[in-house]
């Protein structure tokens, strides 16, 4: 606001983490200008329907009356209003009539979730007519862009060290900010791994553990097995989503879940398994259901237990009480990612801790591990690795863009057989806890991370995690015979232990430094990759990581960092 206020930009870029009070800013900015008399009209940009609703109610709470009915084609609303709000695909069908109303009054813009003005060509050009001739414009962004050529309008860019231009925002709160003034809660990453079986479209049945390193493709295969509702794992998962959100509630009794899933026929059926599990019968919400607004604000103003969405709570949707989350879709992009990891983030009391659930993907665990990572939007920039940042998102787009008949070949390519859960580990604070895929569900072993208490200070769980690893490990070295603890070196160990001991190693020590240094543990990574080669942590093979330990040693050595 102190920004904002003595440098009286035309237009300001606020890019702040989900959770953060994006609305609560740019409300408290237009109510300033209106009295003050540098605006007369507010006009409100959203990506969704919902997300108008929800402006409005946003903005009636700030004595701000905003119209969420208004259509461009229409041109008038009531006198009592002082603002509408539309979508981005409204602007595009008449950016004309948005125009005209603009010029006609000094108006400022508000531009929620700035990034959805790139995601069409008609989009951006339609925002950037509509709104050329506004008073102010005020964007907002709470996800990392994606990469592409298409500048969003009203953006300023400029040159990396890389030459590739790049979004500058004129003030960023990250997570890790907000996370550290108490604004957003911690995320709690519950990753479960397990076997996988599917048969092929040429007929050969595939076996795969989820988590191991695999082809893409197999991934994929790997992904979508387990998020088979007929399957194993994922009755398995949600059982232990509902233990925790038991446990929860204990100490938050108004805590809701949110399953959010790939289409709307596996939503049905993960509401059908958390009725089996919880007694009670979710919330289901459906994108293209009229009633799919209503629905999500009666839930959010209930003590019910579960929602089941696809998609329609991913952006900006606000339900403070989500507390406990399973990522059950196949959209794994870091841009839909962080919308969905969102929905779990914003702080009501002091103490709350989100839990998600989630399949151990690499790209997934990598995502979970780098949440305080901040990205900007990079302009024109090619993509020529299929590890890069941004190409599963338009591996995505491209899918999206395909026919009917390529989707239909896709589903008949592809046959779930089965699938069984086992508790892989905890990603808390960057730092990985865990047993590697070793825990059966429904052992005594995974309560001990599905029971701990709903109201702990990131110190409290840092500390516990640690606590119970170091439990676990007590426990196998005192019924493990003479031989055995002789024999439990690295080098004896098999491939998959090997690495998993190196791993936790390595993560080890990464906490470590970020407690000395206070850098992110992604930053942390992300300088040892750099000045040590290889790929993710996750997929690094034994040498990789032995060189990666090797050099954090030194900086604790030198006290010097990267």
């Amino acid at each position: 606001m102190e920004r904002y206020f003595h440098d009286q930009p035309r237009d300001f870029l606020a890019v702040a983490t989900p959770g953060a009070g994006k609305t609560t800013f740019a409300l408290s900015v237009a109510a300033e200008l209106l009295g003050r008399r540098v605006v007369d009209r507010i006009t409100v940009v959203a990506p969704t329907e919902h997300l108008k609703l929800q402006w409005a109610e946003a903005a009636a709470r700030a004595g701000i009356p905003i119209d969420p009915t208004f259509a461009a084609g229409k041109g008038k609303t009531s006198g009592d209003f002082v603002g509408v709000a539309v979508t981005y695909a409204g602007v595009a069908v008449n950016p004309l009539a948005m125009r005209i109303r603009t010029e006609r009054f000094k108006t400022l813009v508000i531009l929620d979730e700035v990034h959805h003005a790139g995601d069409a060509l008609s989009w951006g050009d339609g925002v950037r007519e509509a709104f050329e001739p506004a008073a102010r414009r005020l964007a907002l962004s709470g996800t990392p862009f994606r990469s592409d050529v298409n500048p969003i309008p009203f953006v300023t860019y400029q040159p990396g060290p890389d030459g590739v231009p790049r979004s500058v925002a004129d003030y960023t709160y990250g997570y890790a900010h907000a996370l550290a003034d108490h604004v957003v809660r911690p995320v709690l990453f519950m990753a479960y791994s397990g076997d996988m079986q599917w048969r092929t479209r040429a007929g050969d049945e595939v076996s795969a553990r989820l988590g191991e390193p695999l082809t893409k493709d197999l991934t994929n295969q790997a992904l979508r097995t387990a998020l088979d509702p007929a399957g194993s794992w994922m009755p398995s998962v949600l059982a232990a989503a509902d233990r925790r959100l038991s446990e929860v509630r204990r100490h938050v009794p108004d805590a809701g879940g949110l399953v959010i899933a790939t289409d709307q026929d596996s939503a049905r059926a993960y509401a059908k398994l958390l009725k089996q599990v919880s007694g009670e019968s979710p919330t289901v919400v459906l994108s293209d259901e009229k009633t799919a607004s209503k629905k999500i604000a009666a839930f959010t103003t209930s003590e019910d237990r579960w929602m089941v969405a696809v998609r329609m709570v991913s952006e900006g949707v606000d339900v403070p009480r989500l507390a406990v989350g399973v990522y059950a879709t196949t959209t794994s992009t870091p841009l839909f990612f962080t919308q969905a990891v969102g929905r779990f983030v914003r702080a009501r009391a002091k103490g709350e801790t989100a839990s998600i659930f989630l399949p151990s993907v690499p790209s997934l665990l990598g995502f979970a591990s780098e949440m305080e990572v901040e990205r900007d939007h990079a302009l024109g920039r090619k993509v020529s690795d299929e590890d890069d940042l941004f190409a599963a998102e338009d591996d995505l787009l491209a899918r999206a863009n395909a026919s009917e008949a390529a989707s239909d070949e896709l589903d008949l390519s592809f046959e779930a057989l089965g699938s069984e859960a086992r508790f892989d580990r905890v990603l808390f604070d960057g730092g990985e806890f865990g047993h590697e895929g070793e825990v059966h569900v429904g052992s005594e072993e995974e309560m001990d991370f599905l029971g701990i208490p709903g109201l702990l200070e990131p110190d409290q769980m840092r500390d516990l995690l640690r606590q119970r690893q170091s439990d676990r490990a007590r426990k196998q070295r005192s019924v493990a015979s003479p031989a055995e603890v002789a024999g439990d070196s690295v080098a004896q160990l098999s491939t998959h232990e090997q690495l998993a001991v190196l791993r936790r190693e390595l993560n080890g020590l990464v906490g470590a430094w970020h407690h000395r240094t206070s850098q992110p543990h992604g930053v942390i990574h992300a300088a040892l990759r750099k000045e040590c080669g290889g790929p993710a942590a996750a997929v690094a093979n034994a040498e990789q990581l032995h060189a990666r330990i090797d050099r954090l040693r030194e900086w604790a050595a030198t006290r010097k960092s990267s």
